[in-house]
């Protein structure tokens, strides 16, 4: 298995990025930087299942092997398992905050997820989530929850994910009207369900078919828990070219528990 050296691990303290520091004689870190002592515990040493295990388990995540499909595997408990797979969620969704935010020719859409209910259809159905998108021409994408469906909360997912000045690329939603104050954007019109012209928005709408194809063997997500599945969507998508093993070893071995706890948290 891919290993990683303990000295490429940068350990920081989070209220002042100091990266320099003492080991003290309890353990304990010492930030050269501010003289604040603190622990430092990374995700994967915080879990306290064999090596063998968390590394069996990590394959099986990233072939997307669903933890209740593991039931009759008798080397984790099912809490045990669920509970690794959720840090290994928060690890994709923490990258994929403190993405960049982007620039140039942006496409930016909304959706929902959830299963079908009975009930009111549309943005007010039931038991669903409504998701906020942007992607990058040829690029990244970026996705998350939004509380309502409204001109409100999608600009303020708008200001803090792109630049000014970027080229925006929408549907004819009046929520994005405004979006001409910020930078260009050109408003895609559809007939029957297909653009008219040659402008579109199909990175976005086929991220959204790529989570909702992604998301669909787990039999529904904890609401609580959705933007960890969201983040880790984005993660996989994002990455998608690239073998992730790997790489998802080396964000186990270089985030910290203590920093991983807001993510863990939904926030809205």
């Amino acid at each position: 298995p891919d290993q990683i050296h303990e000295d490429l691990v940068m350990k920081r303290r989070p209220s002042c990025e100091g990266a320099r520091h003492y080991k003290l004689a309890d353990g304990r870190l010492k930030c050269r930087v501010c003289g604040q002592r603190f622990s430092w515990t990374s995700v994967w040493d915080s879990v306290r299942l064999p090596v063998a295990t968390k590394q069996r388990l990590l394959e099986l995540f990233v072939l997307g092997v669903p933890s209740y499909r593991q039931r009759f595997r008798s080397d984790a408990s099912a809490a045990a398992r669920e509970r690794f797979y959720r840090l290994l969620r928060a690890c994709c969704a923490q990258v994929e905050q403190l993405r960049e935010p982007f620039e140039g020719a942006i496409e930016c859409d909304e959706t929902t997820f959830g299963g079908a209910r009975h009930g009111p259809r549309g943005w007010g159905a039931l038991g669903k989530v409504i998701v906020f998108g942007l992607i990058k021409r040829n690029g990244r994408v970026k996705a998350m929850p939004i509380p309502r469906h409204d001109r409100l909360s999608v600009m303020r997912e708008i200001e803090a994910h792109t630049r000014e000045g970027a080229l925006y690329y929408t549907d004819e939603w009046q929520a994005y009207a405004t979006l001409k104050l910020r930078g260009e954007h050109v408003m895609i019109r559809k007939e029957k369900g297909r653009p008219v012209g040659r402008d579109h928005i199909n990175g976005i709408e086929g991220f959204w078919s790529y989570a909702k194809n992604w998301l669909y063997p787990y039999r529904g997500v904890p609401h609580q828990y959705f933007h960890l599945y969201l983040g880790e969507v984005c993660y996989r998508y994002n990455h998608r070219g690239e073998d992730l093993k790997p790489l998802i070893y080396k964000l186990l071995r270089q985030t910290s528990i203590q920093e991983l706890k807001p993510t863990l948290v939904r926030k809205s």
